[in-house]
Parts: C-alpha cells; sequence; structure tokens
C-alpha cells in the first residue's frame, strides 16, 4: 500500500505485519516513535496476539526478548545510542545463544557530550557482537528490510539489527510502500524456533563453557554469520519476486562500471551521494558509488569484485575510531588486500552535522586532482580545534572542551 508516512510509523507497521509476539521497549529518541506505533497496535488489537512489555530499561528490554525468544516467542526490540550501550551485555548473550530476535537501531551519536542527533557511533561500537548488522538507504529500504531479518535471523538461529539513520529517517515523511500482511505472510513464514525452553523437557542455556570447547563455539558463531553471506541475497531475491522491489541484499553498486574513482557509504547519505556522482558524471569525472548494506556479516569478495578495477576508494564515514580514525574503512581495506589502490577515509556527518552536496563536490574533487588526504574530517572547524589546543596547552584546569568550544563558537556569531 502506497501511502505519505512517516519511516517510523512505516517500520513499525511493516513490524507488527510480521506478527512478533513480544515486544520488549523502553523509549528514547530517536526511536520512540516506532514503539509508540507499536504500542498502539498492540492495545487497539490490531497486532495480536502480542504481549507489549513497557520495561524499565533497554538491558531489561533485551533480556526480556531473550526470554521470550528462548521460550519459543518471535521477539523484537527498538534502541538508540546510549540504549544500545545499556543492553550490551545482553546483546552477547543473545547472539551466544544464538536467538533470533530482531531490533530496530535508530542510529543516534553516542555521548559524552550529550547528542541526540544522526551517526553511526552506536551500532558501530556493537559490530563485533555477533548481531548481524543491515544499514537502510532510506525509508522504502528500512521497513523493506525488517521482514526479511526475521526470515533471515530465523533460517539461522541469529539476532538480527536493522539499522536507520536517526531523525534524517525516522522522522522523515514521504511515500512509502507498506507492505500488507498478506504479503508479509506469503513471504515469512510463522515462527518455528530451533531451540525452546520446554519444563517438561528441561535443558540449560548459556553454561559455562572452559577453554577446552570455547574457541569452538565462537567459531560456530563466525561460521553462522558466514551462511548469512549467501542467505541475505537470496532472502533479498525472494523479498524482490513477492514484493516487486529491490531492497536488502549484501551491497548496492551505482555508476560504477569503469569508474576511476569509488565512493562507500552506509545510509541514507548515500542518496545524496549519488547525486553528486551524477554531476560529476554529466562533467565527465568517472566515478561512482557503493552502498554496503551489510556490514556484519562483511561481504568482502561482493566489495573486491565491485571496487577491484578503481583507482582510489573513498569511504565515507558517520562513526570515528578514535586514535586510529576509519571504521568501514578498515574492513574495505582488508577487502581490497593485495590490491594496489589508494584509498582514503572520511569522517563526516558526526552528531548530525549536514552532509551536503557543495561540501561532498569539493570532496571528490579533492580525490580526484589527488589532493584528498589518508584521513580527511569533512568540514571540520580547524580554527575551534586550534584554539581549544592552545587553551589546553596554557594551563591544566583549561576547563571541558566540549562547552569551551561551544562558547567560542557563540562568540563568532
Amino acid at each position: 500500500m502506497l501511502k505519505q508516512t512517516e519511516g517510523s510509523r512505516a517500520v513499525a507497521e511493516t513490524v507488527a505485519y510480521c506478527r512478533p509476539e513480544v515486544i520488549a521497549a523502553y523509549p528514547i529518541s530517536p526511536q520512540t516513535h516506532i514503539v509508540e506505533e507499536l504500542s498502539r497496535l498492540v492495545k487497539s488489537g490490531a497486532l495480536k496476539p502480542c504481549e507489549y512489555v513497557n520495561v524499565e530499561s533497554e538491558f531489561a528490554a533485551m533480556s526480556m526478548c531473550i526470554g521470550a525468544s528462548a521460550a519459543g516467542a518471535r521477539a523484537y526490540t527498538a534502541t538508540a545510542s546510549q540504549g544500545l550501550l545499556y543492553m550490551v551485555e545482553a546483546l552477547y548473550n543473545a547472539s551466544g545463544l544464538g536467538l533470533p530476535i530482531v531490533m530496530t537501531v535508530a542510529n543516534r551519536a553516542i555521548g559524552a557530550p550529550i547528542n541526540i542527533w544522526n551517526d553511526h557511533s552506536d551500532s558501530m561500537s556493537q559490530r563485533d557482537s555477533g548481531w548481524i548488522q543491515l544499514y537502510a538507504r532510506d525509508n522504502q529500504e528500512a521497513a523493506d528490510l525488517h521482514p526479511q531479518a526475521f526470515k533471515l535471523a530465523e533460517e539461522l538461529s541469529l539476532p538480527v539489527m536493522v539499522c536507520m539513520d536517526g531523525f534524517v529517517l525516522t522522522h522523515a515523511w514521504e511515500r512509502i510502500e507498506v507492505p500488507e500482511q498478506a504479503q508479509v505472510d506469503a513471504f515469512l513464514p510463522p515462527y518455528e524456533p530451533r531451540q525452546v525452553l520446554d519444563p517438561d523437557e528441561p535443558v540449560s542455556i548459556g553454561a559455562m563453557v572452559g577453554p577446552e570447547a570455547f574457541t569452538e563455539v565462537r567459531y560456530l558463531a563466525h561460521a553462522k554469520q558466514m551462511q548469512a553471506l549467501d542467505a541475505i541475497p537470496r532472502i533479498a531475491e525472494e523479498y524482490r519476486q513477492v514484493f516487486g522491489r529491490d531492497s536488502g541484499g549484501l551491497l548496492h553498486p551505482y555508476r560504477c562500471e569503469f569508474a576511476d574513482t569509488i565512493v562507500v557509504a552506509l545510509g541514507s547519505v548515500f542518496g545524496t551521494v549519488c547525486d553528486v556522482v551524477d554531476e560529476m558524471r554529466e562533467r565527465g569525472v568517472r566515478i561512482g558509488a557503493l552502498a554496503i548494506t551489510s556490514f556484519r556479516p562483511f561481504p568482502l569478495d561482493a566489495v573486491r569484485t565491485v571496487l577491484g578495477g578503481a583507482r582510489q576508494v573513498v569511504v565515507l564515514e558517520r562513526a570515528l575510531a578514535v586514535g586510529i580514525g576509519g571504521i568501514v574503512s578498515a574492513n574495505v581495506r582488508t577487502a581490497l588486500s593485495g590490491i594496489h589502490l589508494d584509498g582514503h577515509t572520511v569522517i563526516a556527518g558526526l552528531g548530525g552535522r549536514p552532509i551536503t552536496k557543495e561540501s561532498l563536490h569539493r570532496l571528490f574533487d579533492d580525490a580526484v586532482a589527488g589532493r584528498l588526504e589518508q584521513l580527511t574530517f569533512l568540514d571540520l572547524n580547524t580554527e575551534l580545534v586550534e584554539r581549544e589546543l592552545e587553551r589546553m596547552a596554557q594551563t591544566r584546569r583549561s576547563g571541558p572542551s566540549a562547552e569551551n568550544i561551544l562558547r567560542d563558537v557563540g562568540s563568532n556569531r
């Protein structure tokens, strides 16, 4: 059904059509509208049978989902930012137990300082937690990824997080083709758990494992993620056959044929990148773009195939690995091991800073002209940074840097 709706509402309606039996959530911006709409659907009886549990924290939300999933129920939750960090211990338990929980992450920056706007710091911090991570380019894909996530999770018995950019997507209103119940039912079979806690047949889960078997257990977690590299594109194709839309999969190349420069990105910025690529192509610049949908597992072979013929790669990242720089670029570099080409990491959009076409034009022009450094911070105000570094060098009691910089910004206006 094509409708003008908010991204969060489209995701909530699609999740409801997936027939979750337990939803546990604690509200945190910008995830709130998703769980609010789901609670309304449960209360009104539009989503049944389903138990909606208002928990006291994000840790409790994931713990509730673990219990529900282990008992044989289809379980769902959503979170963002500090909320995701609060449930970290339970995240590792969910993946370690092989429970097919689906979670939406409305990507938001991590404090301190406090920031409620979008970047990928939260989900990137959990890249090694054992969860599959899928990143949506737009709200249509954000909705479409959820039925695929449930099918993938339950087929492999692994948890899946669907990442959509906070505010940029969650609060944006646009025309979205929201799936209908009959379509989702045709695509997503009823939940048949691989493991169930049954009082009549008691078993232990999450028992202590010593050195004699722990490596093998962790290897199995890795092996299941490798199975997802085959399952993700196959499930995306099954989705296309039912719904007629090309959503999901491992990655999405754009005008990469015969491109000398290819820009790699995740999430909603990809649309802006493609607009700039089109404009540069009109000027005769051989440039393309690649969206990575599946960040975990990382599609090494597929990335290598797309990027291997380029002369240089620019990785646009919305998260920062403090002390080294890039996160996604490190994975791209692994994919391109043995291939000699120029690689550049660009940190952009932290804390919701706009990534504009104007800035991208300057950035890509520098890349094509060979002026781009290996690590670049897009639109960095070096004057503010140097002023604070000087202040810190002059006295040990220089004060909190974030507040100092905010005062400097105010004095410049």
